[in-house]
């Protein structure tokens, strides 16, 4: 029996289920699904045919990928199900038809069987790691939370269907690792809207990663289940809205966070801090007389920062970059030239090293860490510049041993003719040291030793 599923009730879209489907769930809007069809106008003629092709068809549902009919009947299908839908030209291809298979105003049947279906995908890589399936879409109206945001969500977190978590939580987007919320649910939240319900599938790499968490019992490398309700949100102003000194507000506001980070031992946190005020202090905003030397200061200690952030997590190359930015404001910045030796010094090159340690003994004689860090700048060049002699040695001495192989071996190829045997003189044969004539080697019995040692002929 045929069920009206229009969303005006109009009997725009006819469902009649041949075959149920397995379980409860149905694909919310941005899954990508899989599915069988065979469609036919309404005397039976087939026009289009996927299982004809030998191969299904997949399209991701309420994007308005293919006709209204099929996101709306497909959103109301299981796994397994077989329906036909029956779809008013209104719902389908309308009064232009689609030539020259279907006419124009044509109401149209589908028979289709859903085989399967992926969540929206929300991960960077777009490798399924975040999947989203929608339960209550959201407010299109007000947009999706930006970077900074405030949101106010309930999470529920599960894991092997028991729930290890539930609660209400208000944090600013981006920040979401000082409340316990995972990498994966929080990329995922910048697709919300508000009062939008839904379920994440999430992969460990975005979740508890290989370390687990033992508060809630999960193990290293688990995947994650959240369902999300998005309460409510308040957007960020967007750093090219925003007057210069609220700007700088702003950038106070982020190194007061940074700081409190850094103590806290979030260093991830604290470097997103950081990176954000110089995002807003290196925007185009023209900072007047007043601001600019407040602006510069805050510039130069969020580059500072950055540099002792970095070397904390080992990133010793963007340790490197923040101190160079740094000295780019202030040349003779002691902290910035020590930490960029440090940064340097980790990813050896002493020699660079040693002319930053070096710098800031010039402007503060009284260093001893630098002292310090010189010598052991020149004590790893002098390590380095022994290795380097003993490979080169090392490498010449193969290389003239393989040399000498190869003359060895040229020389065992060569025909043997220097035996010495009678008649066939060299050099070392001849008295005086002298080689033997053309006529001497033609006729080799007539030339003899007489008792003095001189040559003399036989008598012929």
């Amino acid at each position: 029996m045929a069920v009206d599923i229009s969303p005006n009730n109009d009997g725009g879209v006819l469902k009649e289920i041949l075959k149920e489907g397995v379980g409860e769930e149905t694909p919310a809007p941005g899954s990508k699904v899989k599915v069988h069809y065979t469609g036919t106008l309404l005397d039976g003629t087939k026009f289009d045919s996927s299982k004809d092709r030998g191969e299904p068809f997949e399209f991701e549902l309420g994007e308005g990928r293919v006709i209204k009919a099929w996101d709306i009947g497909v959103a109301t299908m299981k796994k397994g199900e077989v329906a036909i839908l029956t779809c008013d030209s209104e719902y389908a291809y309308g009064k232009s038809g689609s030539p020259p298979t279907i006419p124009p105003d044509a109401t149209l049947k589908f028979e289709v069987e859903v085989l399967d279906w992926a969540g929206e995908d929300l991960s960077p890589n777009k490798d399924a790691s975040i999947q989203r399936f929608k339960i209550v879409a959201g407010n299109k109206d007000e947009g999706c939370p930006n970077d900074g945001a405030l949101v106010q969500i309930h999470l529920v977190g599960k894991y092997n269907d028991k729930i290890f978590e539930e609660r209400d939580v208000t944090f600013n987007l981006g920040e979401g690792e000082d409340q316990g919320i995972v990498e994966g649910v929080e990329a995922a939240l910048a697709k919300f809207r508000v009062g939008e319900k839904s379920r994440l599938v999430i992969k460990s790499k975005f979740a508890y990663k290989k370390t687990g968490n033992k508060e809630f019992n999960i193990p290293p490398d688990a995947d994650l289940e959240y369902i999300i309700e998005m309460k409510s949100f308040e957007k960020l102003a967007d750093v090219w809205t925003m007057e210069p000194a609220t700007i700088i507000e702003q950038a106070k506001i982020s190194k007061e966070k940074s700081t409190n980070y850094f103590k806290a031992g979030k260093y991830h946190l604290a470097i997103k801090m950081s990176r954000k005020i110089v995002e807003y202090l290196e925007s185009d905003s023209e900072f007047d007389e007043k601001l600019k030397p407040e602006r510069d200061q805050l510039l130069l200690s969020a580059h500072l920062n950055l540099g002792l952030f970095y070397l904390k997590i080992n990133d010793n190359f963007e340790a490197k970059n923040a101190c160079t930015k740094a000295l780019a404001i202030d040349s003779s910045n002691e902290k910035a030239l020590f930490r960029r030796g440090q940064a340097l010094l980790a990813l050896s090159q002493p020699e660079e090293a040693k002319k930053d340690f070096e710098m800031v003994t010039k402007i503060e004689p009284s260093n001893t860490a630098a002292v310090k860090q010189i010598a052991a700048c020149r004590e790893l060049i002098q390590k380095n510049r022994a290795q380097e002699k003993k490979l080169y040695a090392n490498m010449f001495e193969k290389m003239a041993k393989a040399d000498k192989q190869k003359e060895e071996e040229f020389l065992r190829r060569q025909p043997d003719v220097m035996q010495g045997t009678l008649g066939e003189w060299g050099q070392e044969e001849r008295p005086g040291g002298r080689d033997a004539t053309a006529f001497e080697k033609e006729n080799p019995n007539i030339l003899m030793l007489n008792a003095n040692g001189t040559d003399e002929f036989k008598n012929m």
